[in-house]
Parts: C-alpha cells; structure tokens; sequence
C-alpha cells in the first residue's frame, strides 16, 4: 500500500493546488514543497526493505482483467533512485519557485509541477508496461505545458520538444505491444526476465532499438540533443527540474530499466556507448561556447546524459554503480546551478555574462552575492569532478565503467579517452559558468551595480541544500554504496552487487583519468580564454532546431501536396472520392452476382416504400428550393420522417435521438441561416444535370449495398452475448443503453471528451472570428404590413404554451435519464430533451437580450466530462475504471430501485449534451457581451440597430428577435 499511498498523495496535490492558490498566491510552493519532501521520507524509510533486504516492495490492483493489464506498482534499487530523486529535488524546487517568481497568480505553474512530479513517481515505480507507456506520456504533456507557460517565446519550443518527444513515444508503445504480444503479459518485471532475449537476437535487436529511440529522444541524446536547450524558454525552475533533474532523466532511467533484457545485445551496447560519448563531447563543446548561463546549463545537461547513457551501455557491475552514483550526483548539482542562474537573473538583472561583466562591480558579483557564489562553486566543482565532491567520486567510477567496455581491449581504452576529452570541457565550461558570473567583472561607466544584493534566504536556501549535499555525500561517499549496490544489482538482474565507493582508492587508471580531464581542463581554459575564443563561433553548417524545421517543413508540405487531391471547399470535389468508391463497391457487388433480397417479402411494406417516397419528396423538395428557410424546413422533414421509419423498424432508442436531434438541429441552423442570405444563389442547368446525376447514382448505389446485404447473416456472437448476459452482467435491460454506458464506457466517454472539446470550439471560434456580427446586413427584415410584424405579439402564443410544456419537458428528460438503464432512454436522449426546453425558452422570447439562458455553460460541460470521468473509479471497487457496478438499494417513498454507477456516468453525459446545446443557442443566438456577463465575455447581446426614417417620417428605434428579425415601426421596409 506504500506505493499506492505515495501516488495518492501526490494526486491529492495536483487538486489541492487550486483551493492552495487561492489562499497563498506564489507561497503555494511552501506546501507543496512539504507534500514532497513527505514523500521524500516516505522513500527514504523504504530504504531497509528495498535497499537492505533487497526486497522489493508491490502493489497490484486489476485494471484492465479482459486484456491482463493490471494497476502494478513495483519499487526496487532503480525505482527507489529515481522516486528519491524525484520527490527530493522536486521539494527543493518548488520552494525556491515561491520566491522566484514575482507576487501574482502562478496557478498552471505549480498544478502543472505537481502534475509532473505525480507522473515521473508513477514512471519509476510502473511494473507494467502499458501502465509505464500512460506515465512516460504524462510526462511529455506536462512539459509541453510547462514550456508553453513562459509565453509567445516558449510555443516554438514547446512544440520542438513535444514533437521530438512524441516521436519516441511512439517508438515506446511500438515496443510494449511487441513485448506484450511475445511474452503473453504486460507485467514488466517477468517481461525483463523471459528467455526470448537470449533466444531470438532478431526480435531483441528490434525492440532494443525502439527502446533506444524512446530513451534518446526524452534524454536528448544526439541527434536529438537540440530540443533541451531550445526548452530553455521555460522558466528556470520548470528548467531545474524537468529538464536537469527529472524528465530527462526518465530516458536514462528506461534504458536501466530494460539493461536486464539487452545487456549483452551488442546493439544495445554499441549504439549507447556510441551515441552516449558522441552527445557528451558535442554539448560538452557547445557549453563552452554559450554567453546565457541557462543554455550553458543546458549543454551541459546533454553532456552529463551523454556520459551516463555510455556507462549504460557498458552493462558491467561496475559501470552500473557508476551510472547510479552519477545519476545522484548529476541530480544534486545540476539542479543548485539552474536555481543559481535564476537567482543571478532574478538579482542582477540579466543572466548573459557580457551583461553581467559590465555591471562595474569590483570583483564580480561575488562580492555582492557571497552565499550564491559559494553555492554556485560548490555546484561546479562537483560538476567538474574536483575533489572532495561527490561528482569527483562519480565521474571516477565512470571512467572505471568505461574502462570495461565489451569489445577488443581498445574499445573501452578509446571510450575512456573519449569521456576524458568530453570531461576536459566539463572543467572548461564550469569554469567559464562560476569565474564568469561571480569573479570577473569589467566596469561600465555608464552602469550602475548599486541595486544587486544577495537573495533572502528562503530564495536562495533550496540551491545551498542541493550543493551542500554534494560536498557533505563526497565526503561520506561510502554512505551510498547500499543504494549503488542496489541499483546495479537490479539493474543487471543479479542477485547482488558490490559497490565500494570511496573519495580515495589509491593509484587507479581512473585516478589518473580524472587529473588529467583536471589538468588539461586548466590548460584549455588559459588556451581560450575561458571560452571566450569560441564563444558564439558557428562550429556547424546548421543547427538541430534549423534541421527539425526543415523536416517539420518537408512533411508538413507532402502532407499538403496528399491532401490537395481530395482537398476542396466544393462539397462536389471533396465528395468525389468517397461517391466514386460507393459506385465502384456497387458495381462490384453486383458483377459478383450477389442474390437480391424479395424486395415485397417480409423485407419490407408497403409502408416503407410510402416513406420512402415521403423522403424523396423532401429531398426533392431541398434540392429545388430557392428559399434556405425552405430548404431546412425540407431538409428537416426527410430526418424525421427518417425517425419515424427507425421508429417502426423497432429501434426505438436511435429513432427517438435521431426525432431531438433533427427538432435541435432545425432550431440551430435557424440561428445560422440569419447570418446568410435568404435565397440560395442561382446555379447553371449543367451543374444541377451533373451534380443530379452524382447524387442518383451515389443514393442508388448505397440503397442497392443495403438491399443486397439485407439479411446475409444472423446475429453476430459479440451481440447475442449482449442480448443473453447484460441484465446480469450490469443489471440493465435496455441493451443498447448498457452497452454504452456499461460495456464500451471507455468509447463513450472518449466521445463525451469529444462533444465537451466540440463546445468549447465554439466558443472559441465564434469570438475571434468576427463571425457572430458577421453578415448583419442580411438579417431576416420584417416590414410593419407583415402579419409576424410584432415580436411580443408573435411569441404570445408560444410564451403562453411554454408555461405549460417546460415542466412536461423538464419532468420527461428526467424520467428518460432515469429510465435509460432499463427501458428506451439514457443521459444523451434525456440531455437532448432538456435541450428542447431551453431552446423552446430561446424561441418564445421576444427579444435577444430577453432570450439569454444566463447559467455559465462552459462549466456545465466541463462538470459533465469531469463527472462521467470521476464515475470510473467506482469501478476500482469491483476491479477496473468503469467496471459496471450495480444493486437493489430501498428508498423512502420509493421501494427498491436499483442503483448503477452507470446512472452517475450518465449524468456527466446529460450534463455535457446540455452544455453544448446551451452553448450553440446562446453564442449563435446573440452578439454582444452584457455587463456582469459570468460566462467571461463569450456570449454577446445585441444592441439596438441605429436609428432609421421613413420619407417624410420621423426616426424610430429597431429592435430584433431571437432569430434577428428587425421590426421597422415607422412602417418603411429595408
């Protein structure tokens, strides 16, 4: 239950951000940070069992039983690492982020955090492979949002890094259905432990390397690497954790993950000690090149995961303490330098080292910044790999993995050369980072430093615990060696591990290795100047962002050029293709010689064929009308005549929805029609020949598919299963409604989240578009001879009837919501009824202003959505998300009636089909926003037309109906 605890916890904070920020403001990071750093102790008490005894801890609840994924939580050595890792940092982080970022609503920021943080724990302690596919995705969306947070200059960005990221999710789901559908599970510890790894290379070697994409791609290893600078448009604390600390460092984490499977693959050796010592050197390069200490920060980051992937590859004992103890390390410093480059940002004004030289303070900013410098050395000689650190004893371990690469002995010789090349950079940029920012200054007479002072110390308290606990954990480094140990050990899949951490080993090769990236770091720093000789030099003909735009470019035209074959606004050319396929299927149906069903047997009646001649006059009747009132009215007719054919065919339930849905749509497409001219505009005689013609042949080709399928073969299995187990299995009778909300509930409510989206759509595009006040010369005019002249006269008769039918209404919906388990019915149909009597409410005011429905409907959708979502987890009770739960409960007044969950997710149905209908009627209906408008300006009265005269008449005020006709009092017609 631990793990199980340790997510709901940090659930719970995601929602109680909200109620949080609405009290505390910016100081929402404080108890945030104490909801961390308790799940910080939480890990840590684990650490006997997990990290002592070697057992590791489980949790296993059903989630999906028909398909075998089950909710399994599982924490060993690599899962205690990284929740550790995660949830500490993370607490550190989100109270420097209180004292960031300025006085003001940071809402997104900390829900988005605290998201992020729910997610990455989740990534870690995911024992199976769907579930750690859901979390590994959680992860991407948090970032994308969290990147977008920082405004215009994060979107480019955020959607590089989504994109990117993207693509390796993809590879990832590509590989846990390959796993899935070869092992016979999903539970990912038994996965790691099959045979087949061993068994059949070709199968391995795939999956390893859709797992290398995935891991690359969300580690920014090369060529991937140009998304992680580039995310340096986010905030610097979304920085120091997602993109120094956590997110980046799940690709490290799935490559120790699936070490056990692929160790000795040499694909997977290969390509990761390869690429790994190839990203290391590039960003090691690119560091030293960097004027802005956050992208410094940032290549330096793509250095470090370029290191760590390489001792992966290596999959020896040793060279897995060595990514464990680095990856500990890396955590720790590279988190106080990103807090400390948002605090030199934050205090002096800039984090650019040319404005920070010409700040004119005698002897850099250390002088007036004296803990950040201290914390900002102590950050960079860890990441230099200087004695006492702990990042000195990390880096000497992965000289000593490295060392042991597999291959010929020059191998691992050569990668070692290479990850000391890459650490002689290491020293040079991180010297470059502190020298530059706190020990170097050139005055600028025309400047003034006078404003810089050191930051409070809560501010700058967070970045000291992280690099305080680098010199501290250096200097009792052997305190480690049971998580080290640990991790290597589950990492390899043995029983146990030796690690032997120690600040002094006595003389080694990677001793020796390690003076040596020292010395001849010193060296380059006095041969460029600290960098500065390559400092903003273009080493490359182009740069991964200008290659990822060209590619993005390329594909984004291709897909263009596909889509302009079928791509038009004339409904002819756009129904083309799908019209020619009908006919060609027709004709093909009929060339094979398919038996035609007795068109007069017990196929069909008299009465059909005198519905179908009624829709034919209707349609008919559409194609010829020159009015588009008529023609909806036509339009309108053939639908419900339509339903009444449904009706007398016996389906009962899709009759009744398609009857509301054609009463709703003619009602809406009023509104519509107001905005458009009252006539159709007159087309060619060639035209109506040739579109006639399509349009025969289309409808007789499907009506002769029907007639030729009609009875071909009786009631499948998936459907007498329904017919003969609902009642049972969810206690309804009415199966159309129990497989909606019963069996495919997980449909639904994809298309709920559909409909909800498909409202606030429009919304959104009514508002910026100009569209609600477009075309207002050609609204409906009513002259004062017309017999509907006067509005409040005209709706008299319906305003005196809705008195009467609103309560019928109201009471039918309900009944039909109540109803829909067991006989025709259900939250749509009922949702739909209730939207009849708002519209009737619409329709029988007699004016606009009159007519707004004032209820905050993009709220009812979004409780509706939320409901029906919440509604699922009662299903956890018996099992699974939205596993039907049902019983005889007795009720006052009542007796027994029989309860559903289903009952609760159609509620969420009702209430989103309410919303949209609300939705529709109001931002069709009305043009401008009323004072106190609680709907935040989306929905827009109208106000009265300028004033107008007749020849000879004095000026009179017009006024407008629901539908927009304006009535002209001094008698004149426009």
């Amino acid at each position: 239950m631990v793990l199980l605890i340790l997510l709901l916890v940090l659930a719970a904070a995601v929602f109680a951000t909200f109620p949080l920020h609405r009290a505390l403001g910016r100081d929402t990071g404080w108890p945030l940070a104490l909801v961390l750093l308790a799940s910080t102790g939480l890990v840590l008490a684990q650490a006997p069992q997990v990290l002592g005894a070697g057992t590791p801890i489980e949790f296993v609840r059903p989630w999906m039983p028909e398909i075998g994924v089950e909710l399994r939580l599982r924490m060993d050595g690599v899962g205690w690492l990284f929740t550790l890792l995660v949830n500490g940092v993370g607490a550190l982080i989100l109270a420097y982020s209180a004292r960031y970022f300025p006085p003001g609503p940071r809402l997104g920021f900390y829900a988005l955090m605290t998201f992020f943080a729910f997610a990455m724990t989740g990534l870690v302690i995911a024992d199976d492979v769907v579930l750690l596919f859901v979390f590994w995705e959680l992860t991407t969306v948090a970032s994308f949002l969290l990147i977008g947070l920082s405004g215009r200059s994060g979107n480019a960005p955020a959607v590089r890094a989504l994109l990117t990221t993207v693509v390796g999710g993809l590879a990832l789901m590509t590989a846990v259905v390959l796993m899935a559908l070869r092992t016979g599970t999903t539970q990912l510890s038994t996965i790691l432990a099959d045979p087949v790894w061993a068994e059949d290379p070709a199968f391995s070697s795939v999956v390893a390397a859709l797992v290398i994409l995935a891991a690359f791609t969300k580690s920014a290893q090369f060529p991937f690497h140009y998304w992680l600078p580039d995310a340096m448009a986010a905030s610097t604390p979304v920085s120091a954790y997602l993109h120094a600390a956590a997110m980046v460092k799940a690709g490290v984490f799935l490559l120790m993950r699936f070490t056990p499977a692929f160790a000795e693959l040499p694909l997977w050796n290969y390509a990761l000690i390869t690429f790994g010592l190839l990203t290391a050197t590039v960003g090691a390069v690119f560091a030293l090149q960097q004027y802005d200490l956050k992208k410094l920060a940032a290549y330096s980051t793509v250095s470090q995961l370029g290191l760590l992937v390489a001792v992966i590859g290596v999959g020896t004992e040793a060279a897995l303490v060595a990514a464990a103890v680095h990856t500990f390390a890396h955590a720790l410093f590279k988190a106080a330098l990103f807090m400390v480059v948002g605090l030199v940002d934050h205090q002096a004004g800039s984090r650019d080292l040319r404005e920070i030289h010409r700040l004119g303070i005698a002897g850099g900013l250390r002088r007036r910044m004296p803990v950040t410098a201290t914390v900002a050395a102590l950050a960079g000689l860890s990441m230099a790999g200087v004695p006492p650190l702990l990042g000195f004893v990390s880096k000497e371990n992965v000289f000593k993995g490295l060392l042991e690469a597999p291959g010929p002995a020059w191998v691992g010789a050569a990668a070692g050369t290479v990850a000391v090349i890459a650490s002689v950079f290491t020293f040079a940029y991180t010297y470059r980072f502190v020298h530059g920012a706190f020990w170097s200054s050139a005055p600028d007479p025309d400047r003034s430093a006078n404003s810089v002072s050191e930051a409070g110390s809560g501010f700058v308290g967070p970045p000291a615990v992280a690099a305080a606990l680098g010199l501290v954990l250096g200097l009792a480094v052997p305190v480690l060696n049971p998580m080290a140990g640990r991790t290597a050990a589950d990492t390899t899949g043995a029983a146990e591990a030796e690690a032997e951490l120690a600040l002094w080993h006595g003389l080694s090769a990677d001793l020796f290795m390690s003076l040596a990236a020292i010395t001849l770091g010193a060296l380059l720093v006095w041969w460029t100047a600290s960098g500065e000789r390559l400092a903003g030099r273009r080493l490359f003909p182009v740069d991964g962002v200008t290659v990822f735009e060209a590619l993005r470019n390329g594909i984004m035209a291709l897909g263009l050029r596909v889509g302009d074959l079928t791509r038009s606004d004339a409904p002819p050319r756009h129904l083309a293709v799908p019209i020619v396929l009908l006919i060609a299927l027709a004709g093909t149906a009929a060339v094979t010689g398919l038996e035609v069903p007795d068109l007069y047997g017990e196929t069909s009646s008299p009465l059909d064929w005198l519905l179908v001649a009624l829709i034919t006059a209707s349609v008919v009747g559409a194609v010829y009308a020159r009015s588009r009132t008529a023609g909806l009215v036509l339009v309108g007719s053939a639908g419900l005549t339509t339903a009444l054919w449904l009706f007398l065919l016996g389906a009962f339930d899709v009759a009744f929805a398609q009857m509301v849905v054609e009463i709703l749509t003619v009602v809406i497409a009023a509104l519509i029609l107001r905005r458009l001219p009252a006539r159709f505009h007159r087309i060619s005689l060639r035209r109506y020949l040739t579109t006639g013609t399509i349009a025969l042949l289309a409808g007789l080709s499907a009506a002769l598919g029907v007639f030729y399928l009609t009875g071909r073969r009786g009631r499948s299995e998936a459907s007498q299963y329904f017919l003969e187990n609902s009642e049972e299995d969810t206690g309804g009778t009415n199966v159309v409604n129990t497989i909606l909300v019963d069996y495919r509930a997980l449909d639904t409510l994809g298309e709920l989240v559909v409909l909800g989206v498909a409202g606030l759509i429009v919304i959104a595009v009514l508002n910026s578009s100009g569209l609600l006040t477009a075309h207002s010369d050609r609204r409906l005019v009513v002259s004062r001879s017309s017999a509907v002249y006067d509005a409040d006269d005209n709706t008299l008769v319906m305003r005196a009837a809705s008195y009467v039918l609103l309560p019928l209404i109201v009471f039918w919906s309900l009944w039909l919501f109540l109803r829909g388990h067991t006989d025709v019915g259900g939250g749509f149909v009922a949702g739909l009824v209730g939207g009849t009597a708002f519209a009737l409410m619409y329709l029988a005011a007699p004016s606009a202003s009159v007519a707004r429905i004032r209820l905050a409907y993009p709220r009812i959708i979004g409780a509706g959505v939320a409901l029906s979502l919440v509604s699922g987890l009662f299903g956890y009770l018996d099992g699974s998300f939205l596993r039907p739960l049902h019983g005889y409960v007795t009720l006052p007044l009542v007796g027994e009636y029989h309860l559903t969950a289903a009952l609760v997710f159609d509620a969420g149905v009702y209430l989103a089909v309410v919303g949209v209908i609300l939705t529709a009627l109001n931002q069709l209906g009305l043009e401008e926003s009323l004072p106190g408008d609680s709907t935040g300006g989306a929905v827009k009265p109208v106000r009265d037309q300028p004033p107008t005269a007749a020849p000879g008449g004095p000026p009179d005020t017009q006024t407008e109906g629901p539908l927009g006709g304006i009535r002209e009092k001094d008698g004149g017609t426009r």
